[in-house]
């Protein structure tokens, strides 16, 4: 048994322990017929105050917790509990000083060890019942009111590359299901805990005849075995809280380029490396412009992330809103992945409002802002899901690190706006004959990205592109904002990086 330490947390293991009832302390079995206290965790943002050094705990009459944590990647955590109250973590960047509340969604900070082990003891102090899962460790744990009810080890976790890949965050639970058939994985998910709509926790996947699948099958989420899902399926319910560590192993990278800016005409340019960050040419990254359907990436995003992919919804095609390529009238249903496959393969002006409809246009284009604010991008608003506004504007700083979260967290998106096929575990989308409007002529290795174009902004772009330089392959991003000749400078830019560096 673990030593008894100052932490609110203590661990029994099932077979040597005799469990103790305690916060973070195993619930003995003649305990766990008792039903947990309804509970809904709805973060909001601390008071600005003095920010301390340390962590302590105080009597709930008079109750106030606070801490302050600062990660490698430049994140800081102030944390307050007050009487009677829910957790109130506030996020702090470290370059911009800017503070947003730990709400729902993914969020990088949870990526630091010391952040998410504080967060989670948070909640055990404070009574909650909660979902922690462990994605290095392949552990699921279960807290009924700050007492660890279950653990479970996890059998396989969703894709890197596919919309089932579990970014570390806050989450809740959406939905129960004892069983779902998946039209993605074309199999039934059985024991299915939903949250943030495409998230999920379920027993091990069977096919249609009722085989099960093989060891190395990739679809599905948090995949744990029958018995530990269906016990976790009963004690769960909706609202309850997820929090996902699963931070992003940064692969060792020594590639070393030298800056050298070339001369361009477009108003804005950027060009760097996206796996080990280095900015091979730009303007000024803060500089806020215009950035028309680059907009429609952040629409891919919160589409992945706050609603159901797998699944069709109504059709009543926006009639304040126009496409090049319509498509949608003369459906009365569509999928929302061949949604998706239009807003972000045509830029389907159509796609992104049926998208929107969906959880209602002005609480979409919250979300848009509300995901930009924990990505840390300080100088964008999103005022529509299809950038036809000139009040849509961004930098192109805040660019790169949309992109760098999409390729590393939802690079499906990037696939899809390239028109290829993503991995075995999907089934295409509906619509034949598709016009890719991001593919870029006599351009060097593309791999995906966005184009956009309005009065406004100009013309603009954000592109990936593989290219070999020093007999090595590397993935470089090119941002592209008030171009006149967009294909021009991007292909001006990855010659320019070729000739300098290549050889």
């Amino acid at each position: 048994m673990l030593k008894d330490t100052d932490s609110p947390i203590r661990l029994c293991s099932y077979a040597e322990d005799q469990p103790r009832d305690g916060h973070g302390v195993l619930i003995p079995a003649s305990l766990q017929k008792q039903k947990a206290l309804p509970h809904s965790f709805i973060p909001h943002s601390a008071q600005k105050q003095k920010t301390y050094i340390q962590l302590q705990t105080v009597v709930v009459s008079v109750a106030a917790l606070a801490f302050l944590l600062v990660g490698s990647m430049g994140y800081g955590l102030i944390a307050q509990i007050q009487m009677a109250s829910l957790p109130a973590i506030t996020v702090i960047d470290a370059e911009s000083k800017q503070t947003s509340a730990l709400s729902y969604g993914s969020h990088a900070a949870l990526n630091q060890m010391a952040f998410f082990t504080d967060v989670r003891e948070a909640f055990i102090g404070d009574r909650h019942t909660f979902i922690e899962i462990d994605i290095p460790q392949r552990q699921l744990r279960f807290f009924k009111r700050g007492i660890l009810y279950q653990s479970a080890e996890i059998l396989r976790v969703g894709e890197v590359d596919s919309w089932w890949h579990t970014p570390s965050g806050l989450y809740q639970v959406k939905q129960k299901k004892e069983s779902e058939f998946t039209t993605v994985g074309q199999v039934y998910l059985p024991s299915v805990i939903t949250f943030q709509q495409n998230f999920v926790i379920h027993g091990w996947p069977v096919y249609t005849d009722a085989m099960p699948v093989p060891d190395e099958y990739v679809g599905g989420g948090i995949r744990l075995s029958d018995n530990a899902a269906e016990l976790l399926f009963e004690a769960v319910e909706e609202d309850m809280s997820v929090l996902v560590f699963n931070p992003l192993v940064p692969e060792r990278d020594v590639f070393v380029y030298q800056p050298q800016v070339p001369e361009l005409d477009a108003a804005q340019y950027f060009i760097a490396d996206i796996k080990n960050n280095t900015i091979i040419a730009a303007t000024d990254l803060n500089e806020v412009a215009p950035i028309a359907s680059i907009v429609k990436l952040m629409t891919a995003v919160i589409a992945s992330e706050e609603l159901n992919l797998d699944t069709r919804v109504q059709v009543t095609t926006p009639t304040f809103v126009t496409s090049l390529i319509p498509r949608l009238a003369d459906r009365n249903s569509v999928s929302m992945y061949s949604l998706l496959q239009l807003l972000l393969v045509e830029s389907s002006n159509e796609a992104a409002e049926t998208i929107a409809g969906e959880m209602g246009s002005g609480e979409f284009v919250a979300a848009m802002n509300e995901k930009a604010r924990q990505l840390g991008m300080v100088h964008t608003h999103f005022a529509d899901p299809s950038g036809l506004s000139a009040e849509n504007v961004s930098s192109i700083g805040d660019l790169f690190r949309l992109t760098k979260y999409i390729y590393e967290s939802r690079r499906f998106i990037f696939e899809i706006t390239a028109h290829e096929k993503i991995p075995s575990a999907y089934v295409g989308g509906e619509f034949d004959g598709l016009v890719n409007f991001n593919q870029i002529e006599d351009s060097l290795g593309f791999i995906g990205g966005k184009v956009g174009e309005t009065k406004a902004a100009g013309q603009t772009s954000v592109s990936l592109h593989r290219i070999s330089l020093q007999n090595e392959e590397r993935v470089v991003v090119v941002i592209v904002l008030g171009s006149q000749a967009r294909v021009a400078d991007i292909n001006t830019l990855l010659q320019y990086v070729e000739s300098r560096f290549g050889s």
